[in-house]
């Protein structure tokens, strides 16, 4: 099945998007996680495409969108809004992945009514209810990871070698080839050197990353929109968030902090999996969407 590549929005603000199956389906919308981009859900999207219009889109400052500058969740939150908005979609299931699981369920409180409902994956989630006092700022710890972004290599010699090096990584080690083969031949822009260079930079991954591990120490404000994650507490639709076994403790305990915020939130652990468990075992993913769908 091949996908279908668009935009929306203008040249400034625009949102790549991914399509896969016809048109007139019931929707699917999926949403990656910081770093990756659309076509990381392509064997997962292949599969849905059976049952639904499935539509995925590299989030701001990912992939082939825009780079604004601006990375608070209610930014995220107002790009999948756009996107609703742009192609007219009702009764969505919403399927996300860590902040990008955050974005849909943001967009759920903006969008009351749209969202059919939200299949979501270690979303990134504060409790506004126990935030720590935020002049504390991050620990140490939490902003030596943010600053280690900065140091990540962002070119290489070629796609060939960017896969060569990923796939021994850790952070890749259970991914399939070709969940793998689809980040490294999308995240990666050519140069005119004929090397090829990360498209989220090291320089935006970690504008990206700073909000996020406030979240996690519960310390994020927000902007002069305040903090959204009160927002949870207004989702209308059945939400199912989801744990992976082998990820960090950190991702339970903010799924924790969303069952506890979520009027109609169910639990599913994914046994034997990690954080990136859509591309690490796409099958059984597809299979609890499904379950969750009937």
């Amino acid at each position: 099945m091949i996908s279908h590549r668009f935009s929306i929005g203008t040249a400034s603000a625009e949102i790549a998007m991914l399509q896969w199956g016809e048109s007139g389906k019931p929707p699917a919308l999926l949403v990656h996680g910081t770093g990756f981009v659309a076509d990381v859900w392509d064997e997962v999207a292949r599969d849905l495409a059976s049952t639904y219009t499935v539509y995925a889109l590299d989030r701001r400052g990912h992939g082939a969108s825009h780079k604004p500058g601006a990375y608070h969740f209610a930014d995220y939150a107002d790009d999948i809004c756009r996107v609703i908005d742009a192609l007219d979609l009702r009764d969505v299931y919403g399927i996300g992945h860590s902040a990008g699981a955050t974005d849909l369920l943001l967009a759920a409180k903006l969008r009351p009514g749209y969202f059919r409902r939200l299949f979501v994956m270690e979303p990134t989630v504060m409790n506004p209810r126990a935030e720590r006092n935020p002049s504390a700022g991050l620990s140490e710890q939490s902003l030596s990871r943010v600053q280690s972004a900065l140091r990540r290599q962002a070119e290489f010699d070629s796609r060939d070698a960017v896969f060569e090096r990923y796939r021994v990584a850790p952070a890749f080690a259970d991914w399939t080839d070709a969940s793998l083969w689809a980040y490294v031949r999308h995240g990666f822009t050519p140069l005119d050197n004929g090397r090829v260079r990360l498209c989220c930079t090291p320089e935006i991954e970690s504008a990206m990353l700073h909000p996020i591990y406030e979240a996690m120490e519960q310390v994020y404000i927000g902007d002069a929109r305040g903090n959204p994650f009160a927002w949870l507490r207004e989702i209308a639709c059945p939400v199912m968030v989801t744990t992976a076994e082998t990820s960090w403790p950190i991702y339970k305990e903010m799924a924790s902090r969303a069952m506890a915020l979520i009027p109609q939130a169910r639990a599913l652990a994914f046994e034997g999996a990690g954080h990136c468990v859509a591309q690490e075992a796409p099958a059984r993913v597809v299979q609890a969407i499904r379950e969750f769908s009937a």
